[in-house]
């Protein structure tokens, strides 16, 4: 298995942002709760130190998780890459018969499935999603049909394509 991890200089900068946010801020936090609670007495029916270990639990992991994902990353030039609109906010509206009318879908084309998940307010979609990977080079206007999993076919038109910052 291929333990490297492509990630666009953005992606890395959130994943180490929230690193740090979980070893200095939400670690103190988890700590304080399992003192309170061991305050409380007998620990063996104790449902507030089990709820903050289990949180405690949940924590460490993620903290490993991503300290493995950043010693590991390599961060993408986009000027040395095929991958044109790596980064960019794109537009696209699904036409075709078997098309929702009128339905649009915004999002940001980044390097890796890693980086989908940092802020899940923000519609992020892989260049190794089928959406993704056709959207890599494609242009304003460009018609362009994928299968999905399932052999359904599903056309689109790309609407607009636009830097991080225009928007």
């Amino acid at each position: 298995m291929n333990n490297k991890h492509q990630l666009t200089e953005k992606g890395f900068e959130k994943l180490q942002l929230e690193l740090e946010e979980l070893k200095n801020i939400e670690r103190p936090k988890v700590i304080e709760l399992i003192k309170e609670a061991r305050g409380q007495g007998d620990l063996s029916e104790n449902a507030d130190y089990d709820v903050a270990r289990d949180e405690q639990a949940k924590l460490e992991s993620r903290i490993s998780e991503l300290e493995f994902i950043l010693k590991n990353a390599s961060i993408i030039d986009k000027n040395n890459m095929d991958i044109e609109n790596l980064g960019k906010i794109i537009t696209i509206k699904f036409i075709g018969e078997n098309a929702p009318k009128n339905m649009k879908l915004t999002f940001t084309l980044v390097s890796s499935n890693i980086e989908t998940s940092t802020n899940p307010e923000a519609l992020k979609l892989s260049v190794d999603s089928p959406i993704g990977a056709a959207c890599i080079n494609s242009r304003v206007g460009d018609k362009i049909t994928i299968k999905s999993s399932t052999g359904k076919e599903q056309e689109f038109q790309i609407v607009s394509i636009e830097n991080e910052g225009d928007k």
